[in-house]
């Protein structure tokens, strides 16, 4: 019996590259002809006709399956339920939009195969098509999060990756409900190859990711996998307190020694301000943990699906 490689794709409004992709992907299945296949798509609350074009696959190939959320829960929750509902023997998480290359599947098959990889991952070594200023914010966030958090995440990694079904079982057993995929692929271990190419763009519509939106993940991941943040807040604390302790000083010798009357001081107000504010960003990276915590603490689902083939 053939062992068999399900292949994830999370969609959120794909319409426009969904029967692409599909046209893209089954003509590598068929060179990898050792291997049967299911594809696994995942319908994230999209408002366009994403799911009945899935539908339609489905009605001509008994290996399509869906996965339709009854709202749009993130592409992190499309990754969880397309390997939690997964059967294969391995499973890859692909995009839509031909920006993770069906190619590189039958080489990340044969590491697996012949190396004795549990996963194979993808980097991009350029960013070509992306505009400057978030290409320069993408490669500052990979060099802060590689200082100060211990899991490794490697520069320009992408979400698709082929794995065994052991690496599969472990990631489904971090069921936190804040996940940043990223960094939990580096948590779990295992051994991991990095295949590396060149950025392609979208073959057809827009990024779903906006700068906000990235901006807002990528403070999820390093709260989800670094606490030095909350040591910076200490760090601020005490070498202001430092600096006060050193300016009463100062002053009260100043006036001991010279009789120099304590002045006012006409920077005063930038100062005051200067500490409200970091005690105000102090507060709030406390106010982000904890708001992490209470989330989590409530134990909801990661995703409610509304409808599925599986």
């Amino acid at each position: 019996m053939s062992e068999l490689i399900s292949v994830i794709v999370p969609c959120y409004n794909e319409s426009r590259t969904i029967e692409i992709f599909y046209q893209e992907i089954t003509k590598i299945s068929s060179v990898m002809d050792k291997y049967d296949f299911e594809y696994i798509f995942v319908d994230d609350g999209s408002k366009d006709d994403t799911l009945d074009i899935v539908k339609n696959l489905s009605k001509e190939d008994s290996r399509v399956k869906y996965i339709s959320f009854s709202r749009n829960f993130g592409k992190e929750s499309g990754i969880y339920a397309g390997l939690e509902k997964s059967k294969g023997d391995y499973a890859v998480v692909m995009d839509a939009d031909l920006q993770d290359p069906p190619s590189l599947l039958p080489e990340m098959m044969r590491c697996i195969d012949e190396e004795g990889y549990d996963s194979v991952a993808t980097r991009r070594v350029t960013r070509k098509g992306e505009p400057p200023i978030r290409s320069f914010f993408a490669r500052q966030f990979y060099k802060l999060m590689n200082k100060i958090s211990k899991t490794e995440i490697v520069d320009g990694a992408r979400d698709y990756r082929l794995m065994t079904r052991q690496f599969v079982n472990a990631i489904l057993q971090i069921q936190e409900y804040n996940r940043f995929s990223k960094g939990i692929y580096g948590w779990v271990g295992f051994n991991t190859k990095w295949l590396e190419y060149e950025n392609v763009e979208r073959v057809r519509g827009e990024t779903k990711w906006s700068f906000w939106k990235l901006l807002v993940y990528a403070v999820d991941g390093i709260i989800a996998f670094s606490t030095v943040p909350l040591t910076l807040s200490v760090f601020f604390g005490l070498m202001f307190c430092f600096i006060a302790l050193v300016a009463t000083v100062y002053i009260v010798f100043k006036t001991i020694l010279y009789g120099d009357p304590v002045a006012g001081w006409p920077s005063m107000m930038c100062i005051i301000l200067m500490l409200g504010g970091i005690q105000l960003f102090c507060i709030g990276i406390l106010g982000e943990y904890l708001s992490k915590t209470y989330l989590e603490s409530k134990n909801r689902p990661i995703y409610i699906c509304k409808e599925t083939n599986t």
